[in-house]
């Protein structure tokens, strides 16, 4: 179960965030696999605790020798077996704890693969809902939590909890009268633990989701730089940039003030502990109930429960800050997937890679679904589709691609084409409606390619292998070579061997949408759907652009939102969106004559250039 969380200012619907039973049971599914492994790791733990446990009695029995003033030479079998002791319990604790440790970057490991592959698979209109503050933080600040939780935290509170049991049965063997003693300090350490726990979860959390409304504006700041400046917004969005800041300061504070409570708290439960095991020992001794040294043992014993005591409470604030984090990646990796299979997978962020869409038959169900073709390319059955309550954007839209057809979708902005685009290649689930897309046949049947620019780092070999894992280096140029990238491609550097992405050898936005068509180009997909694909490329190299993709499309079924009407002009049918409707469908020619919406959309946008022909 998760419970959706907002930001402060209520300025976007954030990612949920997993209940604190929801985490446990999570929790406990990524450990099951290695089970074995845990028992183990804990098995040598125990042992290597209880081993650690002898050195109060020798060190008793030494004191007993020196009391009694018996002969030096009885002190050399409690020493050599302190020695022993020591050499036995580091080899354990290093097994144990480096178990532990393996135990836990294996989980850590297996929960980042499945919080990467879920967000991943995320709508794109959820993650524009939630903002990529809400996501960065997630995956950056969330996941170091609970990595270092992992490294430090979870072995350091395995060992803790292990020697306070163990510890205090010890103490029980010793005289039951020094364990009462010891356990007057536990009622302070449990009301100071609930005292803690009570504040802190509440308080990290919203700590955790400030920081990512802190991340969310600054990213809108920096990234509208340009329009913040053009239209004279820097005090209002540096004020705003201010107070989400200023919130998390204030939620930082208030988490140090507690973390100080918290401690002072615990040094009172010790100084009681300490003084009643004293006084216990001092009325036994007197008594002749025991030895001086059984009682110096016993105080021995309780002095060592500050480390392990003071470690596990105090490893509550780390473990509070990891689970508030956990609660937010199991949140994301909890979320109920699409009620039938998503055709295709958003690339990162900003990329503008070819999407492979692998199509599944669905079997029949109520509600929007997707299915494969029988006749058509493609074909959406009366989709609907809204971004919330009251915020429709595509109404009852019927559209049928037939094989091999190459269709512009145009209207104006906010007419619904990137999101009837997006439902189409199967990226995003219309609310109401069916699409019907084609089977692919060992080959990804839909891709998409959007306007938005990413090169990956790496070799530019390996940049277009996303596309085909098994592409031969001839196979590599000649769809470079078909999208006209070619002669670029092989004057860099080191060829298809130069780095590029980040870090590497920059590509110019013309050439970085090249790379995303030569990918599709070496997916093979039999329908190509091209958002915008050549927006980002500017006037100068608008033409060659559009080139690249007439080449990368020729032969299979497109479905283009046209940023310029010269690929309108090209394509085989236009139709106009408007306000989320279809108002109009045909060829260019003949919706350029009829004097309706698209009209007067080629009037706009031609102008007084010269218009050009098909």
């Amino acid at each position: 179960m998760t419970t959706p969380s907002r930001p402060a200012d209520d300025s976007a619907e954030l990612l949920p965030v997993a209940t604190p039973a929801r985490t446990r049971a999570a929790l406990r599914a990524l450990v099951r696999p290695d089970r074995g492994l845990a028992l183990t790791g804990i098995g040598v733990l125990v042992a290597a605790t209880a081993v650690g446990l002898l050195v109060q009695p020798l060190l008793g029995r030494i004191v007993d020798i020196v009391a009694d003033g018996r002969p030096a030479g009885d002190l050399t079998l409690p020493v050599v077996l302190l020695v022993a002791v020591a050499a036995v319990q580091g080899v354990t604790t290093t097994i144990g704890l480096t178990r532990i440790a393996r135990l836990g970057e294996t989980v850590l490991a297996r929960l980042r693969e499945r919080f990467v592959e879920r967000a991943l698979d995320l709508p794109a209109d959820r993650l524009e809902r939630a903002g990529a503050g809400d996501l960065t933080a997630r995956v950056t600040g969330d996941v170091a939590r609970v990595a270092e939780a992992v490294r430090s935290a979870l072995p350091e509170m395995a060992r803790s909890v292990l020697a306070i049991v163990l510890t205090l049965g010890a103490l029980a063997l010793l005289d039951v009268r020094f364990l009462l003693a010891a356990l007057l300090a536990v009622p302070v350490q449990l009301l100071t633990a609930r005292w803690y726990v009570n504040r802190a979860l509440t308080l990290y959390a919203d700590q955790r989701v400030a920081n990512g409304a802190q991340q969310q504006q600054l990213l809108e700041t920096i990234g509208g730089a340009v329009t913040v400046r053009g239209h004279r917004l820097e005090e209002q969005h540096t004020e705003r940039a201010a107070g989400r800041s200023r919130k998390a300061v204030e939620l930082t504070m208030r988490s140090v003030n507690l973390v100080l409570g918290f401690y002072g708290r615990l040094h009172i439960a010790e100084y009681i502990g300490l003084a009643a095991v004293l006084i216990a020992g001092f009325w036994l001794v007197r008594d002749g109930a025991v030895s001086i040294g059984t009682a110096t043992a016993a105080a021995l014993y309780f002095h060592s429960l500050f480390g392990p005591v003071n470690a596990a409470l105090v490893l509550l604030d780390d473990a509070q800050s990891a689970a508030a984090g956990l609660a937010r990646l199991v949140g994301v990796t909890d979320l109920a997937r699409p009620a039938e299979p998503v055709a295709g997978k958003a690339g990162p962020a900003g990329g503008a890679e070819p999407t492979p869409v692998p199509q599944q038959t669905v079997p029949q169900q109520t509600g929007p679904r997707r299915r494969a073709a029988t006749g058509a390319a493609v074909a959406a059955d009366a989709v609907s589709h809204a971004y919330g309550p009251g915020r429709p954007v595509l109404h009852d839209v019927s559209l049928t691609l037939r094989p091999g057809e190459h269709v512009a979708l145009v209207g104006t902005s906010g007419a619904g084409k990137s999101t009837l685009a997006r439902i189409v290649a199967g990226v995003q689930q219309p609310t109401a409606g069916t699409v019907t897309a084609p089977a692919g046949a060992g080959e990804p049947s839909v891709v998409l390619v959007t306007q938005e620019v990413h090169v990956f780092t790496g070799s530019l070999a390996e940049d277009l292998r996303l596309a085909r894992p098994d592409a031969t280096d001839a196979e590599l140029r000649g769809a470079l070579s078909t999208v006209h990238a070619l002669d670029w491609a092989e004057a860099l550097p080191d060829g298809l061997d130069t780095v590029v992405g980040e870090g590497g050898h920059r590509l110019d936005p013309a050439r970085a949408q090249q790379l995303a068509l030569a990918r599709l180009v070496l997916a093979g997909p039999a329908l190509a759907v091209l958002d915008e694909a050549t927006a980002e490329a500017g006037s100068a190299g608008a033409r060659a652009l559009e080139r690249s993709a007439e080449a990368a499309l020729a032969g299979r079924t497109a479905l283009i939102v046209a940023h310029r009407l010269t690929q309108a002009v090209a394509a085989d049918r236009v139709v106009v969106l408007e306000a989320g409707r279809v108002v109009e469908s045909g060829p260019h020619d003949e919706l350029r004559d009829a004097d309706g919406p698209y009209a007067a959309l080629w009037r706009a946008w031609s102008g007084s250039r010269t218009a050009p022909h098909p």
